[in-house]
């Protein structure tokens, strides 16, 4: 079950209790903290942990768990920039928290919990470049325990790159695109969420909206931010050594046809010496690794003479020279922003065609 909690319900300070004025005191009940760098806590993403104290939740489909006693809990964070959206599941229950101003610090789960050891389970939904933020750890009720979260059982490691669509941007939205509000960009019902779900995988999106192979609707290109700890060119390199996937997804070139369409001029020559790059550089740093090449969820993707010729070019010269290159078109596609439902029929091509290909026989 899923409960959305609009901004102004989704955070609730600590010195919110007693709106209902002097005669109702607030009853508080001793709370006592696990901070973020405690060893119970599991990360899984790619964090600036530059400060173990407090690590910054940077990238979409980036996850934090704790198991922890007792029927009270809080999350706390440090605003930094932007907009942020998080998952915040306990057992079964999943609500939406808003991490959005400088004094969004303490966030109290809104669902009454029962007795017992729960699972908790903090998902990014909103992407890199909309925002991020600092965690600083949890508060439990006063003498609960909280243990480390059993090991994921995943079958291997999907790691997805691309654009908006990858994204999952505007995929809850109505019939019109919005930017206002990223609480409707939800990466957990993303294409490669939901094809990682199916695998049982372990999942990592690094995908920037309006970014090209050489131009798009933001500044840095693929090949600068896909090996950043934050989606700009000038910050440091992650530590790729650190996780290594089984399974690379690329999925670009809307951005490069639609900003060049849109402003009348030719499709990037370097489109495919480019993508060439980008891919040899992926291969470099996972020398294994199965990369996929994708194309398509919108117009461009499926309709672009001069994408298609630069893409298919890229896809034959790579595979040409490496034997864990390989290519996928979608049949499926959307003049808006894929919604959850074109997510969905997308993840369900991928899945549909990842069963038929020998290299994954190792990962059933």
């Amino acid at each position: 079950m899923i409960r959305f909690l609009p901004l102004a319900a989704a955070v609730c300070l600590a010195t919110c209790a007693s709106a209902a004025g002097a005669s109702a005191p607030a009853v508080v009940s001793p709370m006592q903290s696990i901070p973020a760098e405690d060893s119970r806590f599991r990360y899984e993403g790619r964090f600036d942990r530059s400060n173990p104290a407090t690590p910054v939740v940077v990238w979409q489909g980036s996850r934090i768990a704790i198991d922890f006693e007792g029927s009270a809990l809080a999350l706390r964070f440090e605003w930094v920039e932007g907009q942020n959206y998080f998952d915040v599941t306990i057992d079964d229950t999943t609500t939406v928290f808003a991490v959005n101003k400088a004094d969004h610090s303490r966030l109290t789960f809104p669902q009454p919990l029962g007795p017992g050891r729960h699972r908790l389970t903090i998902f990014k939904r909103s992407e890199a470049a909309a925002g991020n933020a600092r965690f600083l750890g949890i508060e439990i009720a006063l003498g609960a325990h909280a243990w480390v979260p059993p090991a994921p059982t995943y079958k291997l490691k999907m790691q997805f790159i691309g654009d908006s669509i990858t994204v999952g941007a505007c995929n809850e939205d109505g019939p019109t695109d919005q930017w206002e509000d990223r609480s409707t960009h939800n990466n957990a019902r993303s294409y490669g969420a939901l094809t990682a779900s199916a695998y049982q995988a372990d999942y990592r999106n690094i995908a920037v909206s309006g970014m090209g192979i050489v131009l798009g609707y933001v500044e840095p290109h693929a090949g600068q931010i896909w090996d950043r700890v934050y989606p700009v060119a000038s910050s440091p390199k992650a530590d790729l050594a650190a996780w290594t996937p089984d399974v690379v997804f690329l999925n670009f070139g809307e951005n490069d046809d639609s900003f060049t369409t849109t402003n009348k001029l030719p499709f990037p020559a370097r489109f495919t010496e480019n993508y060439i790059a980008l891919v040899q550089a992926i291969r470099a740093a996972h020398p294994q690794a199965h990369i996929v090449i994708l194309r398509g969820g919108m117009y461009g993707g499926a309709n672009s003479e001069p994408l298609r010729e630069a893409w298919s070019t890229a896809v034959r010269r790579l595979k040409a020279g490496d034997p864990r290159v390989y290519s996928y078109v979608f049949t499926h596609w959307s003049r808006n922003h894929p919604r959850v439902s074109d997510d969905r029929a997308m993840a369900d091509e991928l899945t549909a065609w990842l069963e038929k290909q020998t290299f994954m026989a190792a990962y059933k």
